[in-house]
């Protein structure tokens, strides 16, 4: 087995009182394309800038490449690309200069320039706007050249903080088939995202919940902790249905998924029964139900709300 690219062993961060990030440890292997998941707050941007060398960890460490990424921070830069969630290139500049830009911070060698930046617009679809400045493309087209930008060194690793915020469809399958080509030829991907179908693209996903790991794994492995069975449920009317619902004993959560309403319990079976018996809305018509198969959306919830009870974590511990 290949010794992995990426190594977190304790990894923490606290600021006073709050400690944003608690004893995080995981790997990833090179060529992965790692999806971490969390809700707003739970670490996620910290973590990532401790791995950049943007943070100073208060306790534990992490290597990249089998270079500390604090103590090694300079070296180690070189090592990967960043790409912000926000544009961060100079606006100013053309779509050429800001690639012989990033190039020139990162000590690309001159004779390789030129091959290595025509190649870079052509993979981003970027050859007819070389001239234009940055700040007048389109959000797709400059998440695009971002992306260019955090490649030009041809590093190993390459972080993506939500790499499709924003993007139109087309943009986002653009983005994803430009990764999956990136992960084919041996580059490891560590990608933040709230996107649930975006999730499923990874090979494998790690959640973060108030700064600590919850669950790693391929996203099959982590449909297949659910331990109860999730049940959908057509009614009308179904806005009443779903907060009527959500106040029943036993209901853990209740989501509206294509005009059906997701009932989140760990007891899905015995509610189920006892409302085939007799249902305790008049007011609601109870029309159809079914049993679904979890996707990552459930996931999500499920690990972020906290449902505890329809999970079994230690399958992925």
């Amino acid at each position: 087995m290949s010794e992995p690219i990426i190594a977190l062993s304790g990894l923490t961060k606290t600021y006073g009182d709050l400690c944003a990030v608690r004893d995080l440890s995981l790997q990833i292997n090179r060529g992965d394309i790692f999806g971490f998941l969390g809700a707003n707050g739970a670490g996620k941007t910290t973590t990532m800038r401790m791995l950049c060398g943007l943070v100073r960890p208060t306790a534990g460490s992490a290597t990249i490449a089998n270079g500390d990424v604090w103590r090694d921070r300079y070296a180690v830069r070189s090592k990967f690309g960043y790409m912000a969630q926000k544009f961060s290139l100079y606006p100013d500049l053309t779509v050429l200069e800001n690639l012989r830009f990033f190039a020139g911070a990162y000590r690309v060698p001159p004779n390789e320039l030129g091959e290595r930046i025509e190649r870079i617009l052509g993979q981003m679809d970027l050859k007819e706007k070389r001239d234009t400045p940055a700040g007048s493309l389109s959000g797709g087209m400059r998440q695009l050249l971002a992306l260019g930008c955090a490649l030009v060194h041809e590093p190993p690793v390459l972080f993506l903080d939500e790499p499709t915020s924003g993007l139109d469809p087309v943009h986002r399958q653009q983005m994803w088939d430009l990764l999956y080509d990136l992960s084919h030829n041996g580059i490891t991907v560590f990608v933040t995202t709230h996107y649930m179908d975006e999730a499923e693209r990874c090979t494998e996903v790690g959640f973060l919940h108030e700064g600590r790991l919850l669950a790693k794994a391929p996203p099959r492995g982590l449909k297949a902790t659910f331990k109860a069975k999730l049940l959908e449920l057509d009614a009308r009317p179904v806005m009443d249905a779903l907060v009527r619902l959500r106040e029943t004993e036993g209901v853990l959560g209740v989501s509206l998924r294509s005009g059906s309403l997701r009932v989140y319990s760990p007891a899905a079976e015995d509610l189920l029964a006892g409302w085939q018996r007799q249902w305790p809305f008049p007011e609601i018509s109870l029309l159809d139900h079914r049993w679904a198969e979890p996707d990552m959306e459930d996931v999500f919830t499920a690990y972020s709300q906290g449902y505890d009870a329809m999970l079994n974590q230690e399958a992925v511990q």
